[in-house]
């Protein structure tokens, strides 16, 4: 029969992990987990499945998104579902669920799997996970510093040095007010002006100002916008809270927009300063009325979202993707001479397994020396070879590759120095 095969290509615009990629993956998680919990923040998780309705609704709408970005579909029951997208409007839903039972001010965290259809291009892809960081329930600008310099602490906690990044800061209220002194008043036009500035470093300057005299009918309203935007001095509670903290590559940047119309406040972008790779890595902001969508009781929130596709991009870029990240293999591997000792070799894995120490066997049909040579390839950091004169004897050596020494005892004599050496 001449059957077609099947592609092994995956899905346009996501990725297969192979145990190195998921190496790096969990190198990426655990390091989020760690300085996430470091600050006092809990972690929680949701489905991927929502109801489509709660990114077509007033708080969280974002026309582009939701119209040509989701994945939505009818499911069996005849209800429009979407693959979640973004994990603000989720965690808003289920605080507002369990307002009456929760313990406010609440530290969350989750490293959620999203979904959006959109062009594949560096730093962005149609599937991704990301660390999300909310406090809910305090209203005070301190706990918008507190967000930022986790948010901060996160590239320290990876090696990165502050003179790698730069923090921008902008404000949605402080915006309006400024829009408001130049005689702009009009909350549709002010949301169409933060969508713009959104998509300022995405365009050309000649199509920004052309959409900023289409939006506004008015050249001369138009420069004083351009005049706000351009002016990069001044400084607010935010940024004089986090120059107190030490935290000093932080600067207002009046053209930071952030897309969503939910956002109320302070809004905030982290930037790679490396020059293959300068681009927005993480942002988040304000929202204290998100939850309305749900209870007529608003709680305040402030909160960000960092990517796996831009944090490994900037990993790389700097040259702070430790080399250990990559080494998947068991600390130790039981090689047997012949394959009649296969079944003794998985014997003294068990009692070294018991031990807490990862270890595996070399039970194919290879060659002692290429058995050898695959575990060094693979990073293992031992090896003890199996054979009839070993087990007879009840003695094995037990050789570092790394190291190229070798010690021979009992089983109990080489866990010993195994241990010692954790």
């Amino acid at each position: 029969m001449n059957k077609s095969k099947l592609s092994t290509d995956s899905y346009k615009g996501v990725r297969d992990f192979y145990p190195a990629d998921m190496a790096v993956q969990n190198y990426i998680f655990e390091t989020w987990s760690k300085t996430a919990k470091s600050f006092g923040y809990e972690n929680y998780d949701a489905s991927i499945l929502e109801p489509a309705e709660l990114y077509k609704a007033k708080g969280a709408e974002n026309e582009e998104m939701v119209n040509e970005q989701t994945y939505t579909f009818i499911d069996r029951g005849n209800r429009e579902v979407t693959l979640r997208p973004e994990m603000t409007p989720t965690v808003a839903r289920m605080v507002a669920g369990k307002r009456r039972e929760l313990q406010f001010p609440l530290r969350w965290y989750s490293i959620p799997n999203l979904f959006r259809y959109e062009r594949p291009q560096r730093g962005r892809l149609r599937e991704h996970w990301q660390l999300n960081c909310d406090i809910f329930g305090a209203d005070d600008y301190t706990a918008d510093v507190e967000v930022i310099a986790l948010a901060y602490q996160l590239l320290i906690d990876f090696g990165a040095t502050p003179d790698m990044f730069e923090i921008l800061i902008n404000n949605r209220r402080e915006m309006t007010e400024l829009y408001n002194k130049i005689g702009i008043t009009d909350d549709g036009k002010i949301n169409q002006l933060s969508q713009l500035n959104d998509r300022k470093n995405k365009i050309s300057i000649d199509q920004y100002n052309e959409t900023l005299v289409e939006i506004l009918g008015d050249m001369n309203l138009a420069t004083a916008v351009t005049e706000i935007i351009e002016n990069i001095s001044g400084e607010n509670q935010v940024t004089k809270g986090l120059f107190d903290l030490d935290i000093t590559n932080v600067k207002i940047d009046r053209s930071i927009a952030r897309g969503f119309n939910y956002y109320t406040g302070t809004i905030f972008e982290i930037v790679d300063r490396h020059e293959e790779n300068n681009r927005a890595m993480l942002g988040g902001g304000r929202y204290d009325n998100l939850t309305q969508m749900f209870s007529d009781e608003p709680i305040s929130g402030i909160g960000f979202g960092m990517g796996d596709v831009t944090m490994k991009d900037f990993l790389i870029s700097h040259n702070l993707l430790p080399n250990t990240v990559m080494l998947t293999a068991a600390k130790i591997k039981i090689i047997p001479t012949e394959t009649e000792y296969n079944l003794d070799s998985q014997k003294i894995a068990q009692q070294i397994r018991a031990r807490g120490i990862s270890v595996d066997t070399a039970i194919g049909t290879k060659k002692l020396g290429k058995k050898i040579a695959d575990a060094a390839l693979q990073g293992v950091t031992y090896i003890i070879v199996i054979g009839p004169n070993e087990l007879a004897q009840g003695k094995f050596t037990l050789k570092n590759l790394p190291l190229n020494t070798e010690e021979t005892g009992s089983l109990e004599d080489l866990l010993t120095v195994i241990l010692s050496n954790k």
